[in-house]
Parts: C-alpha cells; structure tokens; sequence
C-alpha cells in the first residue's frame, strides 16, 4: 500500500526558503511519477483535480515546474531515503497554500507528462504560509 508523508511546511516571511519532504512506501517501482501539488486557501471543495501543479519528477528522472515557481523551487528525490524534495526559495505570499505530495506507482512518463494531475496518492498536506 502507498504512503506518502509530508513534512516541513510552516510559516515564513517573503523572501525566505522552506523544504518540503515527503517520505513514500509501499513502490514496487523505483522510478515513477511523483510530484509536488497545491491547493490554495478557500479552494479545498474545488477538489483534488484542481490542484495546482508545481514540480514534478519524472521516471526517467527529468523534472518539470509550473511558470509561477520556475527559478525558486527545486523538485529533487533520493531513492535510497525514499524521500521526495521540494525546495523552496524566493518564496511569495502567492506561495501560501497546502502543499501535497503525490505519487502513482503506475505512472511513468517524463516531468511535463508528471506533472499533469490525475494521482491516485496523496499526503496529508503540508501548510506552507508566507507573509508580505
């Protein structure tokens, strides 16, 4: 069974770095696609579809990122901790928002395919709130 495990959220003011961590079990496979979503506040009923996508990894290891974050975030995995990163820097209060790992031990694909919604497994969210 896959579980997935975030931590290192909190709050920061603008500017500042966080790292998010997300411990995973339960993968038959390696390398598989895993990524880094979020979930604005007040948009929680919108539903796990309409999440945003922020960085993902892929299988083959390519990495892909939204627009918005392109530059500050950095999505990186280490198979032997089985824990997925997301490093944060530059952050903006447009950051604020709960951030969830996510993971499909049946989906491959390169970062941008990754990086599209349509997981089957989450966390529960880790709070990430920046201040101006």
């Amino acid at each position: 069974q896959v579980q997935l495990v975030e931590s290192g959220g909190g709050s920061v003011q603008a500017g500042g770095s966080l790292r998010l961590s997300c411990a995973f079990f339960g993968f038959t496979y390696r390398s598989v696609c895993m990524g880094w979503f979020r979930q604005a506040p007040g948009k929680e009923r919108e539903g796990v579809a309409e999440r945003e996508g922020v960085a993902a990894i892929g299988s083959d290891g390519t990495t892909a990122y939204a627009d918005s974050v392109k530059g500050r975030f950095t999505i990186s995995k280490d198979n032997a901790k089985k824990t997925l990163y997301l490093q944060m820097n530059s952050l903006k209060p447009e950051d604020t928002a709960m951030y969830y790992c996510e993971a499909d031990p049946r989906r491959f694909g390169g970062g941008n395919w990754c990086l599209q919604s349509g997981y089957n497994n989450w966390g529960q969210g880790t709070q990430v709130t920046v201040s101006s």
